[in-house]
């Protein structure tokens, strides 16, 4: 490569991250505007969030979502709580478990403090055949390219480690926008990472509005992220997000004992006094930043109390905390466990909720097609 091919590439690559850095800058500054008004105006607002049934929840995906769910709700935000059963198609071979595990979703949801109801609905999307039907006119406003350099598709890819690529990992934000725009949801809480799948979204619901509704309201609003104040939750080894699959996680439902053994093998570091520096003592800060997420200290003031006491007293410390911060919840979890009858009608209640709203939809995206007959 010549000297100048290599600049031009260079500035390419600077130029793309400048947009990156612009759009995000852009994407906090709406997130901000967001919070401020769902405290005024919670109902202008709907919320579509949810995970795969690939296992059960752990502490990652408490502080990270679940607390925030159960906050939105609690103002009052009219939520939908996807289960994502048919995306567990893309990347795993485990649909044997899909049923179970999207159950053990439900009872992490609820022992966590959702509450489904008028405002809140809790739903599997296989059950929502009308919100799929809407993937063929949305793959009609993508373009392939669009889909293969989709930073997150690329991620879930490499992470997948599949031999073969099927066509599901390629339309899985497509997929995902159908699962947004169905019910007109309008925010979605995300991370930094997950902007380019929204973006993609709010792309097709533009270029749908722009084809299909010339004459008529437009009939997608354009969905925006409110973006996470929880930074990432590292797992127990320090290095990587918390992940069931790289056995690094606390479950939910582990018992006390459990949690102890756990973090008893998370990673420190030989220092025997205890101080928070996340660039030198990545490890220690770590399990500072759990402890903060517990018990709401500043991770430097827990470092300063636990001084000398070192990697012991440090760990000792988390168990605790995250024991006390869980006992409510767990407990609330093994009575769910017992009431399966509950746990169905809760599924079907959401999956009724949604297909009403579904139907509703998909008779508006019929008329702007001229499709009715």
């Amino acid at each position: 490569m010549s000297e100048e091919t290599k600049n031009e590439t260079s500035g390419i690559e600077m130029s793309d991250k400048n947009e990156e850095n612009a759009s995000f800058l852009a994407a906090v500054e709406r997130s901000k505007k967001i919070e401020e008004d769902i405290l005024v105006n919670p109902k202008k607002y709907r919320v579509l969030t949810g995970d795969r049934p690939t296992g059960r929840l752990h502490i990652g995906h408490y502080f990270g979502s679940l607390q925030n769910r159960v906050r939105l709700q609690n103002l009052g935000v009219p939520t939908m709580i996807l289960i994502a059963d048919y995306q567990v198609l893309t990347d795993h071979d485990a649909f044997d478990k899909i049923s179970q595990n999207t159950k053990e979703l439900v009872i992490d949801y609820l022992a966590a403090g959702i509450k489904p109801g008028d405002d809140v609905a809790i739903y599997p999307h296989s059950y929502v055949p009308e919100a799929n039907q809407l993937m063929i006119p949305f793959l009609t406003l993508v373009t392939n390219s669009e889909l293969s350099r989709n930073p997150t598709v690329k991620d879930e890819i490499q992470k997948s480690e599949l031999s073969v690529v099927n066509a599901g990992m390629y339309t899985y934000p497509v997929h995902q926008a159908c699962d947004i725009l169905f019910c007109k949801g309008n925010v979605v809480p995300v991370g930094k990472d997950q902007l380019p799948h929204l973006e993609m979204t709010a792309n097709i619901a533009r270029r749908f509005n722009k084809k299909f509704c010339k004459n008529r309201e437009p009939i997608f609003p354009i969905p925006n992220a409110l973006l996470s104040k929880t930074p990432m939750i590292l797992g127990l080894d320090g290095g990587k997000k918390m992940s069931k699959s790289l056995g690094n996680a606390i479950m939910l439902s582990a018992t006390e004992d459990e949690t102890a053994k756990l973090i008893k093998k998370a990673k420190t570091d030989t220092e025997r006094v205890i101080t928070y520096d996340p660039v030198n003592r990545p490890e220690v800060a770590n399990l500072l930043r759990l402890i903060s997420l517990c018990t709401k200290e500043e991770p430097e003031a827990i470092a300063e109390r636990i001084g000398e006491g070192g990697g012991g007293m440090l760990k000792k410390t988390l168990t605790e905390a995250i024991n006390e911060e869980l006992r409510p919840l767990r407990q609330r979890r093994a009575e769910l466990e017992k009431e399966t009858d509950y746990i169905r009608s809760v599924l079907l209640s959401g999956a009724e909720k949604a297909r009403a709203i579904a139907e509703k939809t998909l008779k508006e995206v019929r008329a702007a097609m001229n499709m009715e007959i």
